[in-house]
């Protein structure tokens, strides 16, 4: 994790910023992402603001406006992802009366009532190819046409666009117009993802308790060091978006109570897929030990379907094979091939059909991990390590298997 910038050691203007603007934290790469859109502020270039979604990329436009020359005009948002492609270009350039079915009146675009002020284009990434072309037109000219008109009009705007998307990819798949991510991309500024950012999810999960007792007139709830140490390794893929959601969530249902570690691990989604990132491990998984109590348990079950085959009919094959051995002790248990240790048991032919006596794997395996629950005392940390198992891997056999 990365160290706090301590408070008296953060510029004025950026504590002024966070401030107006109600950033929390003071990770290093937060610090360095406003003082970055605080300096670029003056000048009237082009940015473009990187980030994952819900990583808080909206203040960064904000901040630019509010401190260059143009914060007395007009500043508007844009969510290019969330406009239909086929009104798109009417959107942001203005459209004449009759250009197309349903324009019964002209109508100006965002290009043109932002003259003057700062357009903030969110999601550029998700823009048609011929809307950037007139982007781009725009920033090289500062001219642009409304749909359905051939008289060019001037617009002098300040364009900061964001995206969460690899616009290098995007133009190397013919996504994206490689002339318009180098005009937009004058200035970059990296906004951090939240589980770079170290103590400031202790400080953002205070903040949104503690605004949620007060909107909602609760009693706050508070987090144990243990809870926040899990806080601190979980990946978080929705930033501090998904941050507010978890801890209001509790602020709603554990009102006034301290939230415990188990309880954040038990309410984190551990059961999504592992190629999402989710929970860095505390302690690196022992995934020989995992290997070890598979073979373990097939050997088990080999075993148990010799002798009961030895009981029923007077004879043990392979009696005169060597027992396995822990691989702890050195003996390797790779010399009972899985085909060996899997192949169906041939019984000899009888009047009648034998009778199926065997557990499956998947019972043998769940009655091991419900008999080292009951041993621990439905400790599941504790299971997991008796079972030399990772934690992550303990909730998904309890969820596959249902284990109450």
């Amino acid at each position: 994790m990365s160290s706090q910038v301590q408070p008296k050691d953060i510029p004025a203007d950026v504590a002024a910023a966070k401030q107006r603007f109600s950033i929390i934290g003071n990770s290093p790469a937060l610090i360095r992402a406003i003082s970055r859109a605080i300096k670029v502020a003056p000048i009237d270039l082009s940015v473009l603001v990187t980030g994952e979604s819900g990583s808080g990329k909206e203040f960064f436009p904000k901040i630019i406006h509010q401190f260059g020359a143009r914060k007395h005009k007009k500043y508007i948002a844009v969510n290019c992802g969330a406009i239909p492609e086929g009104t798109i270009d009417s959107e942001l350039f203005g459209h004449e009366k009759g250009s197309f079915t349903g324009a019964i009146s002209a109508r100006k675009g965002y290009f043109e009532e932002a003259d003057g002020g700062t357009i903030f284009l969110d999601e550029v990434a998700e823009l048609p190819m011929t809307t950037q072309a007139r982007l781009l037109r725009v920033l090289e000219t500062g001219e642009f046409l409304k749909v359905g008109s051939s008289t060019v009009q001037k617009t002098n705007i300040r364009i900061v666009a964001a995206t969460n998307v690899d616009l290098i990819k995007a133009v190397e798949k013919g996504k994206f117009r490689e002339d318009l991510y180098y005009r937009l991309s004058t200035i970059r500024i990296d906004v951090p993802n939240l589980h770079d950012r170290g103590d400031d999810i202790k400080l953002l999960s205070r903040k949104f308790a503690a605004d949620f007792a007060e909107k909602y007139m609760t009693r706050p709830i508070s987090f144990s060091e243990d809870a926040f140490r899990a806080m601190l390794v979980y990946r978080w893929p929705g930033n501090v978006r998904q941050l507010k959601n978890f801890v209001e969530q509790f602020a709603l249902f554990e009102a006034g109570e301290e939230i415990s570690r188990q309880l954040v691990l038990e309410t984190l989604p551990l059961d999504r897929s592992a190629s999402s990132s989710l929970v860095k491990s505390e302690k690196p998984v022992n995934y020989e030990a995992e290997r070890e109590m598979l073979w373990q348990l097939l050997l088990g079950l080999k075993a148990e379907i010799a002798e009961l085959k030895a009981e029923r009919f007077g004879h043990r094959e392979g009696a005169d094979k060597p027992q396995p051995t822990s691989s702890r002790t050195g003996t390797s248990l790779i010399k009972y091939p899985i085909s060996d240790l899997l192949s169906p048991v041939e019984f000899p032919a009888a009047a009648e059909e034998p009778e199926k006596f065997s557990q499956t794997l998947e019972e043998s395996e769940k009655e091991t991990i419900i008999a080292s629950l009951e041993r621990n005392g439905s400790d599941k940390k504790l299971t997991a390590e008796e079972l030399g198992i990772s934690l992550r891997t303990l909730y998904r056999k309890i969820k596959e298997y249902n284990i109450q």
